[in-house]
C-alpha cells in the first residue's frame, strides 16, 4: 500500500506563493489517483484539487484559477502550485490517494493519507 509524505509548507505573506510536495512510495503511482485537501482549525477538512489516473483535474471553487495540482511519474510526486494565497488558505494541506479513476471530491473516497503540512498566510 502506498506512503504519503508531504512537504513545502511554511509561512508566507498574502499574495505570495508556495509550492507543496508530496512523495508516494509503497505502492505503483500511476495507479493511483492522488488529492490535496486542507484542515483548518475547528473546521471540516475540505477539497482543494485532484490529479486522476488519466491526468484529469478537478478544483474547489475556492482555489480555481490560484492552485495548481500536477504530477510527475518519474518521482512518484505529486504537487500544489498555490498562487495569489490569501489568509483563508491558512491550514493543514493533506496529501491523498485513491485507486478510484475518477474520485468525487469527498474525504471519505480516498482511502491513504500523508501526516500533514502547515500553510500560514499572514496578512
Amino acid at each position: 500500500q502506498v506512503q504519503l509524505v508531504e512537504s513545502g509548507g511554511g509561512l508566507v505573506q498574502a499574495g505570495g506563493s508556495l509550492r507543496l510536495s508530496c512523495a508516494a512510495s509503497g505502492g505503483t503511482f500511476s495507479s493511483y489517483s492522488m488529492a490535496w485537501f486542507r484542515q483548518a482549525p475547528g473546521k471540516e477538512r475540505e477539497f482543494v484539487a485532484t490529479i486522476a489516473r488519466g491526468g484529469g483535474t478537478r478544483y474547489a471553487d475556492s482555489t480555481l484559477g490560484r492552485f495548481t495540482i500536477s504530477s510527475d511519474n518519474l518521482k512518484n510526486t505529486v504537487y500544489l502550485q498555490m498562487n495569489s494565497l490569501k489568509p483563508e488558505d491558512t491550514a493543514v494541506y493533506y496529501c491523498a490517494a485513491t485507486k478510484n479513476t475518477w474520485p468525487p471530491p469527498y474525504a471519505y473516497q480516498f482511502g491513504y493519507w500523508g501526516q500533514g503540512t502547515q500553510v500560514t498566510v499572514s496578512s
